[in-house]
């Protein structure tokens, strides 16, 4: 009865806590979706963008919805710091790579330093949620603005349909008001709790328990 009654409770009560990497290159605006994230999630404990500087190795950022509890690292993007990157592969369940939709110049690094993260085998398989971060005050998603450029022409460059069977999601996000980010992550939590990696890492983590 005991073991009934203790399952029913885990099953409404206890959440998986997923770990989220987020990546992308330099001030492409991770930290600035980070503290976003956690002033939407947690009441307004995260940092308005004005105080937000460059990250220089890790920032960790938990939050909690209705579904999972998520712990995200946000790495820095500087192109010396990106070997960090594979230390955090094999724990991740997801990815979201964050791009600065408003600064072309940054595409081509972009791209490559993408094509890298979803080709390293420590993280087959992982979810990716790929953000369009248009950093601007204004509202994006009800007009054209000077040097931002549109979420198709940016997928195409990013050649997102020649990625492997993982799912993936493009996503247009301001983390300056937050706009689009909680559809993201909702489908991003989604795609967590049945993936196939996500069934591997417990596993994992249920044998590394019994040694």
């Amino acid at each position: 009865m005991f073991s009934l009654f203790y399952g029913l409770w885990k099953y409404m009560f206890d959440k998986d806590e997923l770990r989220v990497l987020i990546l992308g290159v330099e001030k492409s605006g991770k930290t600035t979706l980070l503290e976003k994230l956690k002033s939407m999630y947690l009441k307004g404990e995260g940092l308005p963008p004005d105080r937000v500087v460059p990250t220089v190795g890790l920032n960790i950022g938990r939050i909690e919805d209705a579904n999972a509890k998520l712990v995200f690292w946000d790495l820095g993007g500087q192109a010396g710091l990106r070997t960090i990157w594979e230390k955090y592969y094999e724990e991740a369940y997801a990815i979201i790579y964050v791009i600065d939709a408003a600064a072309s110049s940054s595409f081509e690094d972009a791209k490559s330093a993408l094509e890298k993260v979803t080709r390293h085998e420590h993280l087959r398989g992982a979810p990716i949620l790929i953000v369009a971060n248009k950093q601007v005050l204004l509202d994006f998603f009800d007009q054209d603005l000077p040097g931002v450029i549109a979420d198709e022409e940016l997928a195409r460059f990013l050649h997102l349909k020649g990625l492997d069977d993982r799912p993936y999601m493009f996503q247009a996000v301001s983390a300056y008001d937050g706009k689009g980010i909680k559809f993201g992550i909702d489908w991003l939590v989604e795609q967590m709790k049945g993936s196939k990696r996500t069934e591997a890492l417990r596993a994992r983590a249920a044998v590394a328990g019994k040694i």
